[in-house]
């Protein structure tokens, strides 16, 4: 018995000797995991919807490394700051890659880099151009508020120029806190981050590499993990990690299905859209009452419609200016409105101008169409009351010396005459007393027509 048992305990160390070590590696295989965030166009809400969840599912993952992989013109600075925050807070650690050979991280992804853990840039790529645009300014073409102000100003005098708007100043200056606190954090060069702020600088891969704006080039992802491997990064909590990256397995993390839909529905003319849609779905229903479908599909549209433009910075006069021009059907507060809608000149997130030439001339056709029937009706005989009645066509129902009953447009009405009818014959209406109509004969129509008009 003893030596059964003593053979069990051996069978069971052999296996277990066998087995962890196939255990350790396979966790060991897991761990080394690169995960790809591609982040390609302008950045708006769906982009930090997109961000977050990939973060999200990285650290559930065990995640070695995310690769931020960005080629954008800018956007948003509310998503910017989301994208900023999630990096941050993320405990695996961000590599911020602009890639492929052409792309760029303007605007809003330069302060993206900057935040990441390891910033790197592949070959033939840009960062830079970080000039806040200018939100709610003066209405362009509008005049000066104090002419003549610099009138008599000599040309080359040493006086300063004028002060920047108060809003341009502090938006430019709350950027360039934001991107020097983000170089100090992962040490980089804060002095080209401001420029890049102020003076709406930019420089190459090479260049950046030199000025430790970014931490290495790299030709492409594979070299990118092999570059960074070892390397030791800090990230949320304090925590440092040695990377590991060398032979970690890549993947993609694609955007789901809402990020998808919050893209379409987030682009200004795409809401835009919406909202009209709803708008005119709604007074079509209110038109034809029971129709279902114009409110249904109204409803929806200008739910979405508002939906996006609560997630985009537009200003509300703009909105209320819209709302005036298609309630009054005012072309020219129509398309003011339009301009005005969205408070953000930022690549990609622009009203189209065609979209706005195409709803006006809709409007416009709208509107011709109005004042077309509007003046039909009013040339047009009369459709209600006595008048209406006039040369309408009756058929003679019974007749007794001078009166009896006709019947015209489908009910039946007592008339008189100072002619003798006979059933069956067709007169014309020639007036209409109280509820009487005074009929007289129609040469020409003698046959029975049915008292069609």
């Amino acid at each position: 018995m003893q030596n059964v048992q003593a053979t069990l305990v051996a069978a069971a160390a052999a296996v277990a000797l066998v087995v962890s070590p196939l255990v350790a590696s396979a966790g060991e295989a897991d761990s080394k995991l690169a995960l790809t965030i591609s982040v390609d166009g302008a950045i708006g809400p769906a982009t930090a919807r997109y961000v977050k969840d990939a973060l999200t599912k990285a650290s559930e993952r065990h995640a070695e490394v995310v690769v931020l992989r960005m080629n954008t013109p800018g956007g948003l600075s509310t998503s910017m700051r989301e994208i900023i925050s999630d990096v941050l807070a993320s405990r695996v650690p961000v590599v911020g890659y602009v890639a492929p050979s052409g792309a760029h991280a303007a605007s809003a992804g330069t302060y993206i880099l900057y935040a990441t853990h390891i910033a790197a840039m592949a070959p033939g790529t840009n960062l830079g151009a970080a000039t806040p645009v200018q939100i709610g300014g003066p209405l362009p073409g509008l005049p000066d508020t104090n002419p003549g102000k610099d009138k008599d100003k000599k040309e080359g005098s040493d006086q300063q120029p004028k002060t920047k708007d108060a809003m341009t100043a502090k938006a430019t200056n709350d950027a360039v806190a934001l991107i020097r606190s983000l170089a100090e954090l992962r040490g980089r060069n804060g002095d080209w981050g401001e420029k890049a702020v102020r003076e709406a600088e930019s420089l190459s891969a090479n260049a950046a590499l030199q000025a430790k704006v970014i931490d290495l080039v790299a030709r492409d992802q594979a070299e990118l993990l092999r570059q960074i491997d070892g390397r030791t990064v800090e990230v949320a909590g304090g925590d440092t990690r040695q990377l590991a990256t060398r032979d970690a397995g890549r993947e993609a993390i694609d955007p789901g299905w809402i990020s998808g839909f919050l893209r379409v529905i987030t682009d200004p003319n795409v809401a835009f859209i919406l909202m009209l849609v709803g708008i005119y779905g709604l007074i079509f229903e209110l038109s034809s009452p029971g129709a279902v479908a114009p409110g249904v599909v109204g409803t929806i549209c200008l739910l979405l419609g508002l939906y996006a433009l609560n997630m985009l910075p537009i200003n509300y006069a703009g909105l209320g200016l819209i709302l005036l021009g298609i309630t009054l059907l005012v072309i020219e507060a129509f398309v003011l409105g339009a301009v005005m809608l969205f408070e953000i000149e930022a690549p990609g997130f622009r009203l189209s101008w065609p979209v706005i030439g195409i709803t006006a001339a809709m409007f416009i056709g709208l509107i011709l169409v109005v004042l077309g029937s509007l003046r039909r009706a009013r040339k047009g005989p009369m459709r209600l009351g006595a008048q209406a009645m006039r040369g309408l066509t009756a058929e003679i129902l019974d007749w007794s010396e001078s009166e009896g009953h006709v019947f015209t447009q489908g009910e039946r009405w007592q008339a008189r005459g100072t002619e003798a009818f006979k059933p069956g014959e067709v007169v014309e209406v020639a007036n209409i007393t109280d509820l009487t109509l005074v009929v007289r004969r129609r040469p020409a129509l003698t046959t029975r027509e049915g008292g069609t008009s």
